[in-house]
């Protein structure tokens, strides 16, 4: 079996070229997972194919990524209007991270919005490898009627319902062919010393050689493909699936490709996984795709046994089904069994570093309907973490609640239906709160004494503290300058201790941060004085401090780097301005053509609003990672606003 992934931004007609690819020599068998990932096996040319349909939306990017794992080739369906390229800039960069060989087909060519050289140069813009035309339209007017194959040089006329009629190249459409075709041959002989040779020495090449040194130039993965059709009518696709067929590499080039990648002997590497989900009542299904020979139920797989073998299309386990290098396949009791992963017998072997999906920007706190639920829900998300890469699952800091980061609202509420359906699992969500602190702005001193009589032994200790602001970033420190014994030296870490106790919750209701104590002066009682009685005191009097001082409401700061291309760099820094964040410059991603490193300091309490604007204004395609930098000191309503919701019954860190 021979498997392509067919991916691209929503509505450019992805499903719908896999129907017709499928459709074209009898009747495909579909299978679809919860996630969205649809798999369709068929036949065309006496072999057996599995198309892969990722899904398009952006918060679903890693499926695609985990599909083109175990894909021998792709086809990245694209919009035939150039303003929308940049909606192919994500696939366009996790193809060619993977090294997957990929033909780019511009559907929708019965819809007149644009010229085809104008959508190329485009897309041309987030793309390493160069984008070769294959084929040009033949228009009649404002409408394409059919297309010119460029090495062929056969002309195709496109009728409804029915196969394409050969025509003769219509004169207006000559010199334009003449132009392409120059075009393909020059850089096809980059890769080819003899097609050079034949175009220096003005021979024409046979389209038969030119077929040829395509399919290698193809399989090596040097350049892009670009063909054109309309799937809708069927336009194209036959043209599509022959080009798949003669120039897609076998199964056995993805093995050597992966195997490399992963320094892994190429020999012991046997499959590898791709996809996974729960079922009710079943559990974990896997999708797997083998690389070679000997897989079966029983067999050992990843360390372990392989469970029951599923046929894709109805689902039934067949225990003597022997995978054949290349097919896909479902198993479920194989738990043990990652996704994604390289497979050996013996071990599961980490998926390239292509394969890691964008930083989930969407944090939301989920509240479980019951206690039974509450019980549940930790170890669920931590179930469905390891067939969703692109989720995240933790705890909230300060209220140990049940933290998640998804890729977005459509990610969330999959996350949610999920829970519900196979899990019976009732969650609502809300927005986590921002952890502030508080700090103080001037420095004091206290002088407190603890006595406390309890009819046996009593409890005595007297301190004088100097309380004072620290450095930034610096934390809370401690020290002492107690002569002549008036504390005796064993009391200083209860002193301490209690000082640090102190610290946990100020006067505005928060952890208190960057302030130094230092013990000054104070009195013993040689039989009331304890530990305990010393950590009393120094927490007491530390506090009254902290109340009598000037106390100030500390922010979290998150330094932020976006990854966008480059067309949206402008917006951003008027997105982060209005967020009173603070830019710190961007340069340009040497690992993806097109897009942008930026980074900038964000205050904690605008990530939601961040995230929401950086979707609107990148059309979904934007993201950004995170990390804690500093606190900063919080003045004014904003300050006073999160004071109140501070005071509030339940109200978070």
């Amino acid at each position: 079996m021979r498997c392509f992934t067919v991916l691209g931004p929503s509505q450019t007609g992805k499903s719908t070229v896999v129907e017709k690819l499928g459709s074209l020599e009898g009747t495909p068998r579909k299978f679809s997972s919860p996630y969205g990932l649809n798999l369709t096996e068929f036949t065309f040319g006496n072999e057996a194919w599995c198309a892969l349909d990722a899904p398009g939306a952006n918060e679903a990017l890693a499926h695609a990524q985990h599909a083109l794992l175990a894909s021998d080739a792709c086809i990245l369906c694209v919009s035939s209007a150039p303003e929308e390229a940049v909606l192919a800039a994500p696939y366009l960069r996790i193809v060619e991270a993977s090294g997957t060989p990929c033909i780019l087909f511009v559907n929708r060519m019965d819809e007149p919005r644009g010229r085809l050289r104008d959508v190329i140069a485009a897309l041309q813009d987030y793309a390493s490898h160069t984008l070769l035309l294959r084929q040009i339209p033949i228009r009649e007017g404002d409408r394409i009627i059919g297309s010119c194959d460029l090495i062929s040089e056969r002309a195709w006329r496109y009728r409804e319902g029915q196969p394409s009629a050969l025509i003769a190249i219509p004169e207006s459409t000559a010199e334009r062919e003449h132009e392409a075709r120059t075009e393909l041959l020059e850089h096809l002989s980059e890769f080819d010393d003899w097609l050079l040779e034949e175009l220096i020495e003005d021979r024409e090449p046979s389209s038969d050689a030119l077929y040829a040194i395509s399919s290698r130039v193809l399989s090596e993965n040097r350049i892009i493909p670009v063909l054109i059709g309309a799937a809708s009518h069927g336009n194209g696709m036959m043209r599509l699936m022959k080009a798949l067929r003669h120039e897609a590499p076998p199964v056995g080039i993805l093995r050597q490709r992966l195997a490399q990648t992963a320094t892994v002997d190429e020999g012991k590497l046997v499959a590898v996984s791709f996809h996974a989900y729960y079922r009710q009542n079943v559990g974990k299904t896997v999708l797997v795709r083998a690389l070679g020979e000997g897989l079966r139920q029983g067999a050992s797989l990843g360390g372990s046994s392989l469970g029951a073998v599923q046929n894709l299309a109805n689902g039934r386990s067949n225990s003597a089904v022997l995978p054949a290098p290349g097919d896909v396949f479902a198993t479920v009791k194989s738990d043990h069994l990652p996704v994604p992963s390289l497979l050996t017998s013996g071990a599961v072997v980490a998926p390239p570093e292509w394969t890691e999906p964008p930083t989930p920007m969407l944090e939301r706190i989920l509240v479980p309907g019951s206690e039974r639920d509450e019980n549940k829900l930790s170890e669920t998300l931590a179930k469905l973490s390891e067939t969703d890469r692109g989720l995240k699952g933790l705890q909230e800091e300060g209220t140990g609640a049940q933290l998640v980061r998804a890729q977005g609202p459509v990610h969330l509420r999959d996350l949610c239906r999920t829970l519900a359906e196979v899990f019976h699992i009732s969650v609502t969500d809300r927005t986590p709160s921002p952890i502030y602190r508080e700090t103080i702005a001037k420095p004091s001193e206290v002088h407190y004494r603890h006595r406390k009589q309890t009819g046996g032994a009593g409890q005595f200790a007297d301190v004088k503290l100097s309380i004072h602001p620290n450095e930034r970033g610096q934390g809370f420190t401690f020290g002492e300058t107690v002569k002549g014994g008036a504390v005796p030296r064993n009391y200083f870490s209860a002193v301490e201790a209690g000082a640090r106790e102190a610290m946990e919750k100020g006067p505005l209701g928060f952890e208190v941060i960057d302030v130094g104590v230092t013990l000054l002066d104070g009195q013993h009682h040689t039989v009331d004085s304890s530990e305990h009685a010393f950590r009393t005191a120094s927490k007491m009097g530390v506090r009254q401090a902290l109340s009598e001082g000037s106390t100030v409401l500390m922010q979290p700061v998150f330094r932020t780097e976006f990854h966008i291309p480059s067309v949206y760099s402008g917006s951003l820094i008027q997105i982060v301005a209005a967020l009173n964040g603070q830019v710190l410059g961007f340069d340009r991603d040497e690992t993806a053509k097109g897009w942008d490193i930026f980074r900038a300091l964000v205050p904690g309490g605008a990530l939601e609003e961040l995230a929401r604007s950086l979707r609107s204004a990148t059309q979904g395609i934007g993201y950004f990672s995170k990390t804690f930098d500093h606190f900063e000191e919080l003045y004014g309503k904003e300050a006073d606003a999160i004071v109140r919701a501070k005071e509030k019954p339940g109200a978070a860190h």
